[in-house]
């Protein structure tokens, strides 16, 4: 496929913006090398490489159909990925699947809980197939939610809840066994406003108290902070990453949303089922 100069300068502009690892021994939380996907002819991901350091809040920005799903899918195995490597804390996903996604918790973009269960019961049958005992799963929900309206529903029924707590929720359950890495596929998209800046405050907060890694998947800019990490994917390109102050100068943009629109205004228009 051929590419042009633009869009080859884009791709190019991603290695001025990656700043080099903190520790040459401390392994990333995820580290993707290569990756590509296809669904016949047509490519999903097309080499993607970027990581996502300890410790960190990450967004992985792009419009509806960049590939974020699709990324999603091979990194917690849902996918085969025969195209590159993944790693997570270290551990090929490939070779130690085990190793690798023991250390993981995920946020699908669908809705995952058991209506018909109580909040407490689906967090206790998640914390089980990690082998965590009741009393553990009931302290540890209890620990994540302290402070939250929803430490007293723990009872209630998946169905009695908003969209916005069931959401809670599953943030909550993602956190249940201590992952070192948390992904999330667009876990605001159709809730209100005051329910998506519960949810990033309660994410945040938890990345802060836990240590833990996120990888925010995302079209919404406004939910990008200063201080974090992007990584800009287009239609299934890597198109920039860093730290959003550094995407942000490296595009001579004055927001992210401006350097956004800036990358992706460049990226090449691939025809439907090209290869």
């Amino acid at each position: 496929r051929k590419e042009s100069s633009a869009a080859s300068d884009v791709y190019k502009r991603q290695e001025a913006v990656v700043p080099p690892s903190a520790t040459a021994t401390r392994p990333q939380a995820l580290e993707l090398d290569g990756v590509g996907h296809a669904y016949g002819r047509r490519r999903a991901l097309d080499d993607v490489s970027f990581v996502v350091p300890q410790g960190s809040f990450t967004a992985l920005i792009g419009p509806n159909g960049a590939g974020k799903s699709t990324l999603f899918s091979l990194v917690t195995r849902l996918f085969d990925a025969r195209e590159g490597t993944i790693r997570i804390l270290g551990h090929d996903l490939s070779r130690h699947p085990g190793h690798a996604l023991r250390h993981l918790g995920v946020v699908f973009q669908g809705r995952t809980l058991d209506l018909d269960l109580s909040i407490g019961q689906n967090l206790a049958y998640h914390a089980a197939l990690h082998g965590m005992s009741g009393r553990e799963a009931r302290a540890r929900a209890r620990e994540i939610l302290a402070g939250s309206e929803l430490l007293d529903r723990l009872g209630d029924k998946g169905r009695a809840l908003s969209g916005g707590q069931l959401r809670r929720v599953e943030i909550v359950r993602a956190f249940m066994h201590r992952p070192r890495l948390i992904l999330l596929d667009e876990p605001t998209v159709g809730l209100d406003i005051a329910s998506r800046a519960e949810i990033i405050r309660t994410v945040r907060r938890l990345v802060r108290e836990e240590g833990v890694s996120v990888l925010w998947a995302t079209h919404l800019i406004d939910e990008i902070e200063d201080e974090d990490r992007v990584v800009v994917l287009h239609r299934g390109h890597v198109l920039a990453e860093g730290g959003c102050r550094d995407v942000i100068e490296a595009e001579g943009a004055a927001t992210i949303d401006e350097a956004f629109a800036r990358l992706t205004a460049l990226a090449p228009v691939q025809a439907a089922g090209a290869p």
